[in-house]
């Protein structure tokens, strides 16, 4: 899953970022309402996480624009504001979840998870295919009831093409959907993903490469 952070707090965004990170979330980052606009304009986002009080525009900005321009991208409204008024108003802007400062990482990412499984996206929380178990809640995977020692950026490559049902799936749309913006388009970090990942699931193989074109998961 994709997801933007957006919050004038720095050491609070990249915290939470590097933790979301390390939960197979592919994390863009910015500090005023403005800049998150721009990359909702150009990137496809599963949630967007968005404080209220920003500069150049405030989260109840970029919420509008969101809900008007019906990006599809789930809204997660981050703020200190936890009056019952403020939380009314928040939701009555479009937001799908509301959470107030000071809150438990753990819970965050809990909701993000949860907003990322609603329609539009409609994506089941517990993949099943080939003998492969992709629990995404529990972060867990399994081959054949064989508990799979992923690391983040495998189970983000895992989910993507899971997901696919069996749909070619290129690198660079890997590359897009597992990793965030800083990520090279050159590199050969999707090819090593894979490869380490194919090896993990072990046989008989279910992880195919479709030359000049991309990958396949399935039988």
């Amino acid at each position: 899953m994709r997801v933007l952070l957006a919050d004038d707090e720095r050491l609070l965004v990249d915290t939470v970022a590097d933790g979301l990170r390390g939960l197979a979330m592919a994390v863009d980052v910015c500090y005023d309402g403005a800049a998150a606009m721009e990359r909702l304009s150009v990137n496809s986002y599963d949630v967007a996480v968005l404080d209220r009080d920003m500069p150049e525009a405030t989260g109840d900005d970029v919420c509008r624009w969101m809900v008007d321009s019906a990006l599809g991208t789930r809204i997660l409204i981050l703020t200190a504001a936890s009056g019952i008024r403020d939380r009314v108003d928040g939701l009555g802007l479009g937001a799908d979840d509301y959470l107030t400062k000071p809150f438990a990482f753990a819970e965050l990412a809990a909701r993000i998870q949860a907003l990322a499984r609603r329609p539009p996206t409609g994506l089941p929380p517990v993949l099943d295919a080939g003998g492969v178990v992709l629990d995404i809640p529990r972060h867990r995977a399994f081959r054949d009831g064989r508990l799979l020692d992923l690391t983040p950026k495998e189970f983000a490559v895992l989910s993507v093409l899971m997901h696919a049902a069996g749909r070619v799936v290129s690198s660079e749309e890997l590359l897009e959907k597992a990793w965030d913006e800083h990520a090279d388009p050159f590199t050969n970090a999707v090819r090593v993903a894979v490869m380490t990942l194919r090896r993990k699931l072990g046989d008989p193989p279910v992880l195919h490469t479709v030359p000049r074109v991309g990958y396949r998961f399935g039988e």
